[in-house]
Formats: structure tokens, C-alpha cells, sequence
């Protein structure tokens, strides 16, 4: 009989810290008794085949449809190499006793088993290539599906680690669930052929299908009873798992390796994986332990019923009642019920298992955002005619209880440069957030043009204001789409990529590269080639500038370059937005007195609000940093 081991293996997954250790042995045992899933969860998340073979179907009705045929086909095949194998033998035994007979019966049914054989074998090959088939296009799918819902998702939800969990729990299922399908359609297969098997020993002696099932429940239960361990240890080290890869990936990585080795981090980091590596590794090893121990001695059940049974129909053969020829089907039938039975219910303590991760799949699928646009919302206007108004505005993000923002309340007029200056956690990066609706305030409105900015349509905002970030991307992509992120659906248009980088002074850049628009840039794959950090900005500012928005945001993109950089970049930058609202962020205030209007903020709330002659001549906290700043240039 055959026995299902379960090992454990690490997963590759998303490069994350994790800042609490939650890995103590104390707290393990406790996360596991949460975790462990019952009976009747497990009967329950079975609900979930249902979609998951909707989303199969989905995938290629073809190959789902064939893949079935084929199995309903391979399912009769044992009962009838069986029953042909008894003739055989019957006929043979026959021939023995009575020489002079015809062997054209005997020949033909050799003949038959061979080309059911043959048969068989084809059909095995022709379902695990469609397996095969369906299950890549299953797991592209998938991948598909998720990275478009989690397009669709609050930037919030991504800065809570459980998300995260959550998150990577349903990135694994693009590519493990494929094996559910396989051992689904399997289990059908194998019932099919159970019943078909059934029926033939239940004509010799049906007692036998009752002492097969009672020898197969216990190995039944404990397999059931330590896949339900096996869910439970890998669904609650998720957080520990995602931190053995984090270590994993800034132990060898060449985005760390100056650090790692200007600071001698890697006995650290090796140590710390070790640690928890080998937590994971003696709560694995022991549940494989007492699975293996039980399991040896819930199969041998299994084995001595099969003896029982096979005794029972030798004698019958000795006593005549029975010929040699349905002793080698009987035992036969038998044997193959005991396997599959073992099997089918083996399979189905896994396929319950299985089904426990697509709650996870089809969990996170179901994770709604709160900031979506509500039915028959107006577009972005065409062009902005009074501008932003911040009234009363104050935020806090979730999970903390400190506000970013408190009371803010000002106008961004249209077609005005407005640079926010403030010290670092002053709260700029969160009004812009505000700005780009990637966050909705706690309290107080944001209006454009006397509309609120929630009652917008989402897609039309967001195509309507240019962001780029401090910590923007540097994507390993070629030139041409690094640029083309800024609206990626002109990524096939190189005159304006090419123009946006003019304005960026990133055509400087390109005009360097060995394949120029075409050169891949960064170190991750083949014939990559780095940039310098202020190059990279270039980059990442042409992409503002092919967003064509009627708002752009810079939030500190320069701060890579040199003051003479930044400052040439920065009045190019008004030059070519004239028409169009603006907000920057940066610490040089060489930079900032070029803006309209310059808005202070201190601890989230408005301190000081006026161009760069106002601000000196209220000679306040603005123009006292501006005079600090001011002195390390003399």
C-alpha cells in the first residue's frame, strides 16, 4: 500500500521586512491551536471546487472538456484488463485439460490486453499532457487575475503586514493549486473505476467491499488529521516564512551587497537565518515524524486485510467453488480496490486540504477597496477652472492613532507652482497622497472646481495627475518603458517618448546607452546596464512629463542631483508647465523660491503659507531655515 509523506519546503516570496519576532516556541504552539482547521472547516472549504473549476473552464474549455473525456475513458480500462485477464488465465487452464481445443479464444484475448495495455499507456500520456497544458495556462491566468486585483487595492492595504500575509499566500496558489485540478479530476477518475471494480467483486462475494472499507477509514483519518497539522503550521509561519526570504534576498543581492560588505553583515544575517530556519525546520520535522510512525502502522491494517481477503478466496479456489481464472480476478480487484480506496481517500484528505489554501486564493480575490468611484461619477474636468481646496483636512493612517495631517486648509489655484517645505514627517508626502486620491482624508473634503474630489471618476483623476515620488521605481525594463510608465498605452509611440525625455533632460542620458531607447536598464537580467542615481531621476521625471496631466506632483525627484542639476531641471520644469498646477517638494530652498507660493508645514499643520518674499519678510521659521541653509553656501 501506498503511503503520502508531506514535506515542507521554503516558498520564494515578495522581499519584505518584518519587524516584530514572533517566532518564539511559546508563541508558535499557540499560533498553531488558533490556526488548526476542524472537520467540518475542511468539509466547508470544499465549497470552494466549485470556482476553482469555474476558473479551469474558464482558462480553455477545450482542454478542460478533453481532459475529461480521456479520464472517463482510462476509469473503465482496469475492470476490463481484469476480466480479460481472467478469461486468460481460464482459457489457458482450459487448453491445459484439453489440448486439442482451438487457442484462437485464447490468442485473441491476449491480443485484446495487449492493445488495452497499449491503450491505457496512451491515454495516460495524452491526460498528463493536457494536465500539463491546462495547468500552465491555469496558473498564467491566475497571475493575470491577481495583479489586476491588486491594482484595484488601497495603498493602506499594502502597508499592513497581515495583508501582506494574505497577499502571499494567494500568490502561491498560481502555481500549487494546478496540482488541486489534477487530483480532483483523479479522485473522479478513480471513482468511476472504484464502482466499476465494486461491481464486479460485489456479484463474487460483497462482504469483501465492507472489510475493504473498514481497513482503509483509520489510515483515512489520521492522513486527514495530519494534513489539518500540515495546514496549520504553514498558514501561521507565513510571517516567518516571508522573513527567511527577506533574509534570504539582502544576504546575496547586488542592491546590498555594498552594505553587506562595508559593514560585515553577513555572519549577522546568515545567523538570524539559521535561527529561525531551524525553528521552522524541528516544527516540520516533527510533525513529519509522528506522520510517518502513524502511518506505518495505519497501512499495515490495509495489508493484513488484503491477506484476510486473499486467504479467503484461495480456500474458495481449493474448494472448487470459484475457478483459478476469477481467484486472479477476484484477488486482482481486490487489490487495485484496496489501493484506490487508500488513494481516493489519501486524495481527498489532501484535495481538503488543498481547498483550505484556496480560501486564501479566493480570499484575497474578494478583498474589496474602500476608494472606488461611486455609479455615474462626473470625469476629471478638462481643464481646471478654480482650482484645489483644501478645507479642514486632517489624516491619520490606519492603525495609528497620530495625525499626518491635522486641520490643513488652503487653495491651489489653477496653473500655480506651490512648493511644500517642512521637516522630514512634517506630512508632504501625505497631502500629495491626499492630492492623488491614494488616500481619503479622515476628516474635512478636498474639493476641485466645488466638487468634492471623492465624487470624481477614479480613472480620469488619477490619468490627470502626474506623481513622481522620492522612492519612484527603477524598473528593469528597457529605456523606451521606463519612460512609457508615465502612460504606458503610448509605450509603442517613440516620438513622445523621445520628447518627454528632452524635457526631462533625459535624452542626455539615453544618447549614452549602447542601445539606447532599446537598452535595458539595470543589473537583474542579461545585458543590463546601471545608472547613476541622478540619471535614473532624469528617467523617472521624463515619465511626469509623459503623463501630460493637469497636475503634476515632484515630490523630492531630484534630490539624487546636483544643485545645478536640480535647478536647471527645475526651470525647465516651469518653462514647460505654464498651463498647468503644480506641487513640488524639496529641501533646496534655491529650488522652492521659484515656486508661486510656498505652504510651510510643521507636525501636519499649516505654519506658514506666502512666496518667498512674503515668507522672509514675516521673518519666521521659513525664512530662519532659508538663512541657515543659505550660510553653508558661504
Amino acid at each position: 500500500m501506498r503511503r503520502t509523506t508531506t514535506y515542507f519546503s521554503f516558498t520564494v516570496f515578495t522581499p519584505r521586512t518584518t519587524t516584530k519576532k514572533t517566532y518564539m516556541a511559546e508563541g508558535r504552539k499557540t499560533k498553531n491551536k488558533k490556526e488548526s482547521k476542524s472537520w467540518r472547516e475542511q468539509w466547508e472549504a470544499l465549497r470552494h471546487l466549485p470556482p476553482f473549476f469555474k476558473l479551469i473552464w474558464r482558462t480553455s474549455p477545450s482542454l478542460a472538456l478533453g481532459n475529461a473525456a480521456l479520464r472517463l475513458i482510462k476509469s473503465l480500462l482496469p475492470l476490463a484488463m481484469l476480466y480479460v485477464g481472467k478469461e486468460i488465465v481460464d482459457a489457458v487452464i482450459h487448453l491445459i485439460e484439453v489440448p486439442a481445443d482451438s487457442q484462437r479464444y485464447l490468442w485473441t484475448l491476449v491480443g485484446l490486453e495487449l492493445g488495452l495495455a497499449i491503450f491505457s499507456d496512451l491515454l495516460s500520456r495524452g491526460i498528463s499532457l493536457l494536465d500539463g497544458l491546462l495547468g500552465d495556462l491555469f496558473a498564467n491566468a491566475t497571475s493575470v487575475q491577481i495583479i489586476r486585483h491588486a491594482a484595484k487595492l488601497d495603498l493602506y492595504q499594502f502597508e499592513n503586514s497581515e495583508f501582506y500575509d494574505q497577499l502571499e499566500r494567494a500568490r502561491q496558489q498560481t502555481t500549487g493549486r494546478t496540482v488541486l485540478m489534477s487530483q480532483v479530476l483523479s479522485q473522479a477518475q478513480d471513482i468511476i473505476t472504484l464502482l466499476s471494480l465494486g461491481a464486479g467483486l460485489a456479484v463474487f462475494n460483497p462482504w469483501l467491499i465492507g472489510l475493504l472499507f473498514l481497513a482503509v477509514i483509520p489510515a483515512f483519518i489520521g492522513e486527514n488529521y495530519f494534513n489539518q497539522q500540515s495546514y496549520s503550521i504553514t498558514r501561521s509561519w507565513t510571517p516567518e516564512r516571508r522573513e527567511l526570504d527577506y533574509l534570504r534576498y539582502i544576504g546575496a543581492s547586488d542592491t546590498t551587497a555594498k552594505e553587506v560588505k562595508i559593514f560585515g553583515l553577513a555572519d549577522f544575517i546568515a545567523e538570524r537565518f539559521d535561527e529561525l530556519s531551524w525553528k521552522y525546520y524541528r516544527v516540520s520535522r516533527s510533525l513529519n515524524i509522528r506522520r510517518a510512525g502513524w502511518g506505518s502502522l495505519l497501512s499495515s491494517l490495509g495489508t493484513l486485510a488484503y491477506y484476510v481477503a486473499y486467504v479467503f478466496i484461495i480456500f474458495q479456489t481449493i474448494s472448487g467453488l470459484i475457478t483459478v481464472g476469477t481467484l486472479t480476478f477476484l484477488s486482482g480487484s481486490f487489490n487495485r480496490m484496496q489501493n484506490m480506496l487508500q488513494g481516493i481517500m489519501g486524495r481527498f484528505s489532501r484535495i481538503a486540504e488543498q481547498a483550505l489554501y484556496l480560501q486564501d486564493l479566493f480570499g484575497f480575490l474578494a478583498i474589496q477597496p474602500d476608494i472606488v468611484s461611486r455609479p455615474d461619477a462626473p470625469p476629471f474636468p478638462d481643464k481646471i477652472q478654480e482650482g484645489f481646496v483644501f478645507e479642514n483636512v486632517s489624516f491619520h493612517y490606519p492603525g495609528s492613532e497620530k495625525y499626518a495631517l491635522r486641520n490643513l486648509s488652503f487653495h491651489l489655484r489653477p496653473g500655480e507652482k506651490l512648493a511644500l517645505v517642512g521637516e522630514n514627517g512634517a506630512g508632504k508626502t501625505t497631502l500629495v497622497k491626499l492630492l492623488a486620491r491614494l488616500y481619503e482624508p479622515t476628516s474635512g473634503r478636498i474639493l476641485l472646481d466645488g466638487v468634492e474630489l471623492r465624487d470624481y471618476e477614479l480613472g480620469s483623476l488619477r490619468a490627470n495627475v502626474g506623481v513622481i515620488f522620492q522612492d519612484f521605481f527603477r524598473y528593469q525594463f528597457s529605456a523606451r518603458d521606463n519612460i512609457a510608465v508615465g502612460r504606458i498605452d503610448q509605450s509603442g509611440e517613440l516620438p513622445a517618448i523621445q520628447e518627454a525625455a528632452r524635457k526631462s533632460l533625459a535624452d542626455t542620458v539615453v544618447e549614452e546607452l549602447p542601445g539606447q531607447y532599446e537598452q535595458l536598464l539595470g543589473k537583474r537580467f542579461r545585458d543590463g546596464v546601471e545608472l547613476s542615481g541622478g540619471q535614473w531621476q532624469k528617467i523617472a521625471l521624463a515619465r511626469a512629463y509623459m503623463r501630460d496631466a493637469q497636475l503634476l506632483i515632484l515630490d523630492e525627484p531630484t534630490s539624487a542631483l546636483d544643485a545645478r542639476a536640480e535647478h536647471e531641471v527645475f526651470i525647465r520644469f516651469s518653462e514647460l508647465i505654464k498651463d498647468r498646477s503644480a506641487v513640488l517638494i524639496s529641501h533646496r530652498f534655491s529650488t522652492v523660491r521659484m515656486a508661486d507660493r510656498i505652504l510651510f508645514l510643521e507636525h501636519g499643520q499649516l505654519l506658514e503659507l506666502g512666496s518667498h518674499e512674503e515668507l522672509l519678510a514675516q521673518d519666521g521659521k521659513y525664512a530662519e531655515l532659508f538663512r541657515l541653509q543659505a550660510q553653508g553656501y558661504l
